[in-house]
């Protein structure tokens, strides 16, 4: 079994010569996708032989679209990695194909050519043409050889659709060729989350219940609707932001060592933690939705002034989860997400607890539990407060004051370049590497913990509650934490 895994880790691991783009004139190809290629391509980590085809129903020429994807450069890559460009743009194809039929595909395939190294796929498209789309690769004849597929967000809107879609992939694709993204784990901060918990003999002895008081995990979005509406209101905050980013961030804070750093490894660990998570009950949750507020000094609209009727979809999510097993054993984990917030901040807290004994009480000093916070955007960081004792004589007794160690990824790491989070997960997928992809039990999982949530909110007739733009979510959210004396990390 061991010599089968070593072969197909050695297949998969042959770096793709075709790059095959669906949704190539969607917002997410305009922004991320075509950015990040680029700057792969203008920092050499692109093979000379890769070519990139890109589909969509919109007609246009070759010519057209490397026109379209330039203006798509000037747009939102930084002027200092544009390197290149012209270069970059001779790369690509394009070939217009409805995804709903058949026909089209076989054009398709003749543009993708002889892929003799192996072919990616990117899908990007509405979950409802994930199953056509797979009909007509098969068609077409380009899901043979060594060719694998990317499949980005939304798989689903509960387990039993995801369950589907999964489906639908896997008459087509072994397991081990589908790369399901989360694009957060492509984020440096997230995955030196690993390295500060596995390269550091003074951490991981003291990441358990017996040292750590609590871990709180912060989305908060400053944005509205913006151009998501009919997603989002279909969605909601638990699973638009909860059931993926979020819980795959618990599991990287809650995950036990792995034997190494494959994608294997790493991935039992995470599944064993979705796994773990105990049902949700009724006072460990607290839903809102944001009415008119400001917003950096701005006034904004309501939700349902945005949507342009009623609505009950929440907007912000509290949950406090607890991991049932050995090493979490009564450590609350605390995640909260929501739009309309006061900052754009992504965040892990991990609050250790109080020393056992100060040898300073007699000398009028007190001491603070020691706090991590690992800030993930808009700022990279890492930050550690530490108890230090202020310079005097202290004739009035000693005192002390928590003082913060801070790390700013940026500086110190001088000279690196800042990566945006597709970079890193495309050049995987055309190299084959899934580490940092979603496994199919993870995301089942998941879906398992989030749809007994939604299961909950009807049972108890839970709706959410109105929080003003521009604040941190219903009073209810603070009484959560409170409730255990716990104060959020922003208070």
């Amino acid at each position: 079994m061991r010599d089968q895994n070593d072969r197909t880790a050695q297949r998969m691991s042959i770096t793709a010569d075709r790059l095959l783009l669906f949704g190539a004139t969607g917002d997410l190809a305009q922004r991320m996708l075509l950015p990040s290629l680029c700057a792969l391509h203008s920092d050499g980590l692109l093979s000379p032989d890769l070519r990139i085809i890109g589909t969509a129903r919109s007609e246009m020429t070759t010519a057209e679209y490397r026109d379209f994807a330039r203006e798509a450069l000037e747009k939102y890559l930084p002027d200092h990695r544009r390197g290149g460009v012209a270069e970059f743009l001779n790369r690509l194809s394009y070939i217009a194909v409805d995804a709903t039929t058949p026909e089209g595909y076989d054009t398709l395939a003749e543009e993708v050519g002889s892929y003799d190294k192996g072919l990616a796929i990117f899908l990007s498209t509405a979950p409802s043409l994930f199953e056509p789309t797979i009909d007509g690769l098969v068609h077409a004849g380009l899901t043979k050889g060594n060719v694998r597929i990317g499949l980005e967000k939304p798989l689903g809107t509960d387990l039993a659709s995801s369950e589907e879609i999964n489906d639908a992939v896997a008459k087509a694709f072994s397991e081990d060729r589908i790369f399901r993204i989360d694009h957060y784990l492509g984020k440096e901060t997230v995955q030196n989350l690993l390295a500060l918990r596995f390269a550091n003999l003074i951490l991981e002895p003291v990441w358990n219940a017996k040292y750590i008081e609590h871990v709180q995990i912060t989305v908060g979005e400053t944005v509205g609707l913006e151009s998501r509406v009919a997603y989002y209101d279909d969605s909601g905050a638990l699973r638009d932001m909860v059931q993926n980013h979020m819980l795959q961030l618990l599991a990287l804070v809650a995950m036990e060592p792995p034997t190494s750093f494959d994608a294997t490894a790493v991935r039992d660990e995470k599944v064993k933690v979705l796994r773990a998570l105990r049902p949700i009950s009724k006072e460990e949750s607290v839903t809102g939705q944001y009415r008119a507020g400001a917003v950096d000094g701005t006034s904004v609209p309501g939700y349902d002034e945005e949507l342009g009727k009623d609505s009950d979809t929440e907007t912000f999510v509290a949950l406090k989860a607890h991991v049932d097993n050995w090493r979490w054993k009564g450590v609350p984990f605390y995640m909260r997400t929501g739009k309309r917030l006061p900052e754009r901040v992504t965040e892990i807290v991990v609050q250790f607890r109080c020393i056992p004994h100060s040898i300073f009480e007699g000398r009028g000093a007190t001491t603070q539990p020691n706090r991590l916070v690992i800030g993930i955007q808009p700022e990279e960081n890492v930050q550690l407060s530490m108890m230090a004792k202020v310079p005097g004589l202290d004739r009035e007794g000693i005192r002390l004051r928590q003082i913060p160690l801070d790390i700013a990824m940026p500086d110190a790491f001088t000279g690196s370049v800042r990566r945006i989070a597709y970079e890193r997960l495309l050049l995987d997928l055309v190299e084959g590497d899934q580490t940092l992809f979603v496994r199919r039990d993870e995301v089942e999982a998941q879906w398992e913990w989030i749809d007994a949530i939604r299961d909950l909110w009807t049972q108890e007739d839970i709706t959410p509650k109105p929080y003003g733009a521009g604040t941190w979510g219903p009073s209810a959210a603070i009484a959560l934490t409170e409730r255990d004396g716990v104060t959020w990390h922003d208070e």
